[in-house]
């Protein structure tokens, strides 16, 4: 650190702080968000909030079939995945800006 004088310090630490309740806003404003994972044909779809909490699952009643229970998985899963990648392309969007050159 020679060199670099307590006034540069001060004003690295001030942006530091501003630029981490930025961060901190805006992750609550994500987590505030809705999204809808749907699977094909929209028989499920799965509600996340955007701190990846699952919030409602709906379940159309020609989706349910006893005898392929397997189907069933399926629908959910891709309804659960489709949610989960939208919420994590919302936060690299929102969040990006501030991981990019920190090893994230």
């Amino acid at each position: 650190m020679r060199g670099m004088n307590g006034m540069n310090m001060q004003q690295m630490m001030k942006q530091a702080q501003k630029m981490q309740k930025q961060m901190m806003a805006e992750q609550k404003d994500l987590a505030a968000q809705e999204f809808v994972g749907v699977a094909p044909d929209d028989m499920v779809s799965a509600k996340f909030t955007g701190d990846k909490k699952l919030v409602d699952l709906q379940i159309k009643p020609e989706a349910v079939d006893p005898d392929d229970v397997d189907m069933l998985t399926d629908l959910v899963m891709a309804a659960v995945n489709d949610g989960l990648q939208k919420v994590d392309a919302a936060t690299q969007q929102k969040l990006g800006k501030y991981t990019k050159g920190l090893g994230m």
